[in-house]
């Protein structure tokens, strides 16, 4: 932070005599400070006519800053800070401002020094004659900063001119920099020391990457009283003053457990609420794939004002939330939170909005000038990263969901969207949600006094609606049952795609057997857990247990239809009957609000909607398994001209395969059988060993588009009459006699439009006829097929890409599929072929993979390989965190019921150390440790403590803790009073060294 942007360049003489080279280096297109993106993507041309380029004549700096803050009121608007750039190496070096003389040097002539542009796009460029003798280098360095005022610059013109080992002070700023850096990705666990440097380097890069996505917490389990106190008062004014003594009382720094003893103490459910919610991250700067041009975030890390740092993150829910479930394998204490912090950004009727924030949450809203602008709640990831965040819970945590059941502590969010009644969305699926912009005004006004609970649903009387678990999770479930058409999956009605967003034409007549996969693993967590569960009532919100009962009794009476393939009209029912129910308790609610007043639903009750839940979800499963022993990922569903509702599959995807293997329906043979079809299907791509997202289709070049067959014509009278008419507003005939549609025409829409605006003497006809023009229409184009951008484009999601974080999703849920094999005792046949799978999806991610064929430098992750290209957008991509989850699956570090268990039965031989090697980390106090490791060995940290496995003979856990003492513990299960230690991260234990017979490894 302190000198900005560093650029070091170096020439090398490798010729054995000297030579004098004229050297010009720079930065094309410095922005002067002030200028954002949507003022340079839209008026660049103007804000140029107030760009101002100046040179400081003896410490070389050049300043680029604005003339004028760039507005269009009648009012002064000082423009009083700059960007800056300067140099340091090279000898008494000319200076350009712009890009105006480059070609100038490019032919041999000299260039003459800039010192004052305007009107020009910024530049800064150095010029100089070096002279090197034989072997011999020149070093230089180039700096930019942004966001100086006159105090800033005044210093580091003083600096420049006065400062004789500047160049020492700027190599020992890189140094440090990189020191933390380091100590920020070691927090999270991201140092490891193998045989394999690649396979280090690419873990350190995907837990870097994770960390800028979803931040990092600053220190532990500490808390700073004073950011706390900030985040309380931005939550809710009210709630700060109540609490305002009790906090003032705590010390200036405190433990997060001391945090969660105040709130029990204060029984005060909104503060108790706050207090979980409450995440102390940091370094959070990547909030969602910035292609996307609806990604838009602000970046805080540090104070503008005076440089003191910010605790602060913001994101796209769907980026952020996975991204935490990597970093809480590090901070396991924080998982509660987490969840929290999910749970309380969800709505009555079962959706997240858009934006996740240290101060609440936010969602998009109606701009009419931006085509981009648009509203809607996604649907499969809520399911599968709650459900990653539940199972963590409960496996690091046994027994602490239960004590939720039936605590009053959540609440709902208040998003202006009303989703649309049944009948309604069943006429028009596409546009079913309507923005409440009044409310949404409310909403906004109230949280300018209130904080961020102004958001939060209240009752008739302004009282805010509290919940238990049971009934959020009841929300969700139960949001998803009632979109379930039986045979095709959960219906995406809600505006949105789901994790591949450039599927976006699935909006409306898509159906999701993805969500419903994850659905039907989401269902078998909750069957074990209210299996364990002391609980006999849990009392939910009268109007959802009045929704609860009629969805339950929906599908219990037609249980029966389960003993064969469903009907388009018994599908019909069904949906009617779960579709009315969801539309009645959110117009209730939507209208009334909440009473307030709760009803009890048994906990077997709650077990049989479990049961015949899964009764439902797992018919569906059964009859979405394609004959190549693949499953279908998204379906069509059609309102049929009868009503029924009729079922067409689309093509093969990799996403289905994903979910259908994390479902926990397939057995390890039948997941061998799909991963065998796989690696045999159009998914794969032999150039890159690797999986595509769906098959690469060879789309129509623009000659064959738009061609209707002549037999097509001769059906509709109207289409000849418009032909022989000369009306070309519909139809037109070309001079070799082939049939267009007019090229304005973009959609069936267009056409109808069209249609309706056809001349008086057309109508009679097009009464009769409108219906067959549409069908042709949909026959040359089949538009009801089109899934969106996935299916028009070349890169990202594009036809032919591999879109690697859904291959190591795929990764993921294949290591799930050995570890149950290998666990539940399957034949080795079949283990060892799951595991040659398991082992090639890894080596075609590729890290071993040569930079030629990977496109990159391949220890870095990368979001996507197009076709004939290599791989694009450097760490821009989900997949870190699936990668590193698979990697400590790797290397067999599990949680069960409280306590670590080391099972390295992945982790192969090849990995271990051939020659010691000195395994450098850092402790959770921040100091540079290290420690030397012998051959047949290898390191990682496990929630920043050093791990290091030994080939032995006897299985066993060495802990050293750090007064000297030794824990000596037969077998690999760690107890649970030591695990604990580990997971709060005390600082009590040094290291721990792993005895492994060489028989667990592969």
């Amino acid at each position: 932070n302190t000198y900005g942007f560093i650029k070091k360049s170096q020439l090398i003489n490798r010729g054995a005599s000297k030579v004098a080279v004229s050297v010009l280096d720079g930065i094309q297109n410095v922005l002067p400070y002030g200028v954002g993106s949507y003022l340079q993507n839209n008026t660049s041309n103007l804000v140029d006519a107030y760009k101002r380029s100046e040179l400081e004549p003896v410490s070389g700096l050049g300043i680029f800053a604005l003339s004028a803050i760039i507005v269009d009121k009648a009012e002064p608007s000082e423009a009083l800070k700059a960007n800056i750039a300067w140099s340091m190496g090279l000898d008494k070096p000319n200076h350009l401002l712009s890009s105006l003389q480059l070609q100038k040097f490019r032919e041999g002539f000299p260039v003459e020094r800039e010192t004052d542009i305007k009107a020009e796009k910024g530049a800064y460029f150095i010029n100089a004659k070096v002279t090197l003798m034989a072997g011999e280098d020149k070093e230089w360095m180039l700096i930019a900063d942004v966001n100086k005022n006159h105090s800033l610059i005044a210093e580091l013109i003083y600096s420049i001119q006065h400062e004789k080992n500047l160049y020492g002070l700027v190599n020992d700023k890189i140094e440090l920099g990189t020191q933390r850096l380091i100590e920020l990705v070691a927090s999270a666990d991201g140092l490891q020391c193998t045989a394999d440097p690649l396979r280090d380097s690419r873990h350190f890069a995907n837990t870097m990457f994770n960390i800028m996505r979803g931040g990092v917490f600053d220190d532990n389990y500490t808390i700073e009283k004073w950011d706390f106190q900030k985040y309380l008062q931005n939550a809710n004014t009210k709630i700060a003053g109540v609490f305002k003594e009790r906090i003032d009382a705590l010390p200036e720094v405190f433990g997060l457990d001391l945090l969660r003893k105040v709130a029990v103490e204060s029984r005060d459910n909104d503060f108790e609420r706050l207090c979980l919610e409450y995440l102390p991250l940091k370094f959070s700067r990547r909030h969602g794939d910035p292609s996307r041009p609806w990604n838009r975030f602000s970046i805080n890390t540090k104070s503008e004002i005076d440089g003191s740092k910010i605790l602060d993150y913001e994101g796209n829910w769907r980026d952020i939330f996975q991204n935490w479930e990597a970093l809480a394998h590090a901070f396991p204490e924080f998982m509660e939170s987490m969840i929290c912090k999910f749970l309380n950004a969800s709505t009555f009727d079962g959706y997240n909005p858009y934006r996740v924030t240290k101060d609440g949450f936010d969602w998009e809203t109606i701009e009419p000038d931006d085509p981009w602008s648009y509203i809607g709640y996604w649907g499969d990831h809520q399911i599968i990263y709650l459900l990653k965040f539940l199972e963590f819970l409960e496996d690091y945590q046994p027994g602490t969901l239960q004590t939720y059941f039936n605590r009053d502590i959540f609440v709902y969010a208040n998003v202006p969207y009303k989703i649309k009644r049944y009948e309604e969305i069943l006429k028009n699926p596409k546009d079913t949600i309507d923005f409440d912009h009044d409310l949404d005004k409310e909403i906004r006004i109230h949280r300018e006094e209130l904080g961020a609970d102004a958001a939060l649903l209240c009752n008739r009387k302004d009282e805010r609606i509290h919940a238990n678990l049971i009934e959020k999770i009841l929300a969700t479930v139960l949001a998803k049952f009632s979109n379930f058409i039986p045979g095709g999956g959960i219906w995406m009605n809600t505006q949105r795609p789901e994790w591949n967003d450039a599927n976006n034409a699935l909006v409306g007549n898509g159906v999701s057997m993805v969500t419903l996969y994850y659905l039907r693993r989401f269902l078998i967590f909750f069957k074990e857990l209210f299996a364990n569960a002391s609980a006999e009532n849990i009392k939910v919100s009268d109007e959802l247990a009045v929704f609860f009962e009629q969805v339950r009794e929906t599908l219990e009476n037609h249980r029966d239809k389960l003993s064969g393939s469903i009907g388009d009209s018994d599908r019909r029912v069904i949906m009617d009957g779960l579709g009315t129910a969801a539309s009645a308790f959110r117009w209730q609610v939507y209208e009334q609000g909440f009473q307030g007043s709760k009803s009890a639903i048994s906990l077997e009750e709650l077990k049989n909607f479990v049961d015949i839940g899964l009764a439902f979800l797992d018919h569906s499963i059964a009859l979405n398994k394609r004959s190549d022993d693949l499953y279908h990922a998204y379906n069509l569903m059609t309102v049929e001209d009868s009503g029924d509702i009729s079922i067409a599959h689309l093509p093969e995807m990799l996403e289905g395969q994903v979910a259908v293997l994390s479902s926990a329906y397939l057995s390890s043979g039948q997941a061998l059988a799909l991963l065998d079809a796989l690696k045999s299907s159009k998914l794969f791509r032999p150039d890159q060993f690797s999986y595509i997202l769906y098959p690469a289709k060879e789309l129509k070049g623009f000659l064959d588009r738009n061609s209707i067959p002549a037999n097509s014509v001769s059906k509709s009278q109207l289409l000849k009459e418009l032909v022989g008419g000369g009306n070309r507003a519909v139809i037109e005939k070309d001079r070799n006699g082939d049939y267009h549609f007019n090229g304005n025409l973009k959609n069936a829409a267009d056409l109808k439009a069209a249609l309706q605006e056809l001349p008086e003497k057309y109508k009679d006809r097009l009464l009769s006829e409108e219906r067959i023009v549409l069908q042709i229409f949909e026959e040359v184009f089949n538009h009801k097929a089109f899934t969106g951008r996935s299916g028009t484009f070349y890169g990202y999601e594009g036809l032919g890409s591999i879109y690697w974080h859904m291959v190591s999703k795929l990764q993921l849920a294949v290591q799930e599929c050995c570890l149950k094999a290998i666990w539940g005792g399957e034949p080795a046949d079949i283990t060892g072929r799951l595991l040659e799978h398991y082992y090639e999806i890894n080596e075609g991610i590729g890290v071993h993979k040569s930079p030629a064929l990977y496109g990159a430098f391949p220890t870095d992750p990368y979001s996507h390989t197009p076709a004939g290209k290599g791989a694009q957008q450097p760490g821009m991509t989900g997949q870190v965190k699936e990668d590193i989850l698979s990697r400590f699956g790797e290397l067999g570090t599990f949680v069960k019921k409280g306590e670590l268990h080391f099972d390295p039965c992945l982790l192969r031989k090849e990995e271990f150390l051939k020659v010691g090697k000195v395994f450098h980390f850092v402790n959770i106090d921040k100091e540079k440790q290290e420690h030397a490791i012998p051959e047949d060995c290898l390191g990682f940290t496990c929630c920043q403590i050093p791990v290091i496995y030994h080939i032995a003979d006897k299985e066993s856990v060495e802990i050293h803790l750090r007064d000297g003492k030794k824990i000596e513990i037969d077998g690999l299960r760690v107890d649970h009073e030591t695990s604990a230690a580990i997971f709060d991260r005390t600082g009590r234990i040094a290291r721990m060294d792993v005895n492994i017979n060489e028989e667990h490894l592969k």
